[in-house]
């Protein structure tokens, strides 16, 4: 069997297809397999027709077809399939061949493989691919990391396929050992999330002023001309102006239940892990779930009333409040995003390169945006750079902001309409600005019905103190102070 291919792929569903496509684009012979065998032939034979794919009916097949190392791509579901898979391969494979997952695996299970394959004499690359079918047929962004040898043998087809920024840039590079590659894929798909939560709260705000979807997708195609430039504002002013068969805006037909496949999951219960109050995120994934209780909704409408009264609104002004108030929650939503980046990254050993990180997003991916460059930009003129809203950027903006965010979150608090991402945001804001937070009664609390200790402004940090409040507590104490 003649070794003619470049990377074997597994896994033909659209992503699989459209990346193997964009490979082929790029000069790269690709072999492909797929469990269901039929789907090789039935891919050959239409969208891969006259390309210089290559098919395969066997994993054995798929190995024999491969250059070494061999490289071998997984687009499948993410979970006990990838393991099954891996399983599979392994026997077939030699020392020094290359497992790319592709998939949106949990960054603990590509920690794990990265450990047993490289025991094995494997190497192993986990790597977020974003920009859904689009992306992964024309240039996606893709986030690699795993196994550091492994890169140099892969880096020659990801840098082609991926996009490209304005200077040639691809959106693509190494992110760092074990599951760090699938992390910031998945902090990525969390800002998602948050991003399309606020979209969707300023577009309430919007619709409960009267607004008519043209009108509003003349608004958005306003702001994605200026600072919000993105494409989750340009894809919402085109979904607005969409049209259904008998003229209706076709958005106003659509069920208000989101689905979600997990990834904004994993991100809030990864902050809960590392201590970071990542609010925004948590809040765009509770209102998913909110959603999903439609029926409940629906029935609670009709028991339950809101305010009476709505009040009064200068309807030009209050939307541009709603475009500064939107720019300076994004600005929070990536603000926590990083922070859970950095405090993973200390937890894990990963060496993250935030600017390089932030320019891998400006391209190919969900949420890339002109503010991205803005974000590399922070990270290349202060590379240690503790927080985004330090930033000079970053902080200006948001404070030029605030009174018209403030304004937005009253307005919508008075109107009962709920926007909890965008006020979240601006909850965060003011406890990240405040020297003096209430947590030292909090803590006076915990030592009064726990005696779980407290720390004392007059004297140094570390010391711990406990006081028996009642008379009948004694001395001893909780064994940790953070029980």
């Amino acid at each position: 069997m003649d070794a003619t291919a470049d990377i074997g792929l597994i896994g033909l569903a659209v992503m699989g297809q459209n990346l193997v496509l964009n490979m082929n684009d790029h000069g790269f012979v690709v072999a492909v397999y797929n469990r269901t065998t039929s789907k090789v032939d039935q891919f050959l034979a239409n969208e891969a027709q006259g390309t210089n794919v290559v098919g395969a009916h066997s994993l054995e097949e798929l190995v024999g077809k491969l250059k070494r190392p061999r490289r071998v791509m997984l687009m499948i579901q993410a979970g006990s399939a990838v393991d099954a898979t891996i399983d599979q391969l392994v026997p077939l494979l030699e020392p020094g061949d290359i497992i790319i997952d592709g998939g949106n695996s949990l960054f603990t299970d590509s920690n794990r493989r990265t450990a047993d394959l490289e025991a094995k004499g494997l190497l192993f690359i986990g790597t977020g691919v974003s920009g859904g079918e689009e992306g992964a047929r024309h240039g996606p962004s893709i986030m690699p990391g795993g196994s550091p040898a492994a890169w140099p043998h892969v880096q020659p087809i990801f840098q082609a396929i991926a996009a490209k920024v304005d200077d040639g840039s691809p959106c693509c590079d190494w992110v760092g050992e074990g599951g760090a590659g699938h992390f910031v894929k998945m902090v990525h798909n969390g800002i998602e999330y948050g991003d399309m939560q606020l979209i969707g709260e300023t577009y309430d705000v919007m619709r409960s002023l009267g607004l008519s979807a043209d009108e509003m997708s003349s608004v958005f195609g306003e702001w994605n001309a200026g600072k919000l430039d993105s494409y989750l504002i340009e894809i919402t002013r085109d979904i607005l102006a969409f049209r259904d068969s008998d003229g209706a805006p076709l958005v106003d037909k659509i069920l208000d239940s989101a689905g979600q496949k997990g990834t904004g999951k994993w991100t809030v219960v990864s902050a809960l892990d590392n201590g970071i109050p990542l609010t925004l995120i948590g809040e765009a994934v509770f209102s998913r779930f909110l959603s999903a209780l439609k029926d409940e909704r629906v029935h609670a409408a009709s028991v339950i009333s809101g305010p009476v009264d709505q009040p009064s609104v200068d309807r030009a002004a209050l939307v541009n409040d709603l475009r500064d108030a939107l720019y300076a929650a994004k600005i929070v939503s990536y603000t926590q995003g990083y922070m859970l980046m950095r405090a993973a990254a200390k937890e894990q050993g990963w060496n993250l390169n935030y600017g390089g990180i932030a320019l891998m997003w400006r391209g190919g991916c969900i949420i890339r945006s002109a503010f991205l460059g803005k974000i590399e930009e922070a990270y290349r003129n202060n590379p240690e750079l503790v927080n985004l809203l330090l930033d000079p950027y970053f902080s200006n903006e948001v404070q030029q902001s605030q009174a018209a965010w403030r304004r937005v979150i009253a307005h919508a608090v008075l109107a009962g309409i709920p926007v909890p991402a965008l006020s979240s945001a601006l909850a965060f804001f003011d406890g990240y600005r405040t020297g003096n937070l209430p947590a030292n009664l909090l803590q006076a609390q915990r030592d009064y019905f726990g005696a779980h200790t407290y720390e004392r402004i007059d004297a140094e940090r570390g010391k711990f103190f406990h006081t028996n409040w009642t008379g009948k507590g004694g001395t001893t104490t909780a064994g940790t102070y953070q029980a």
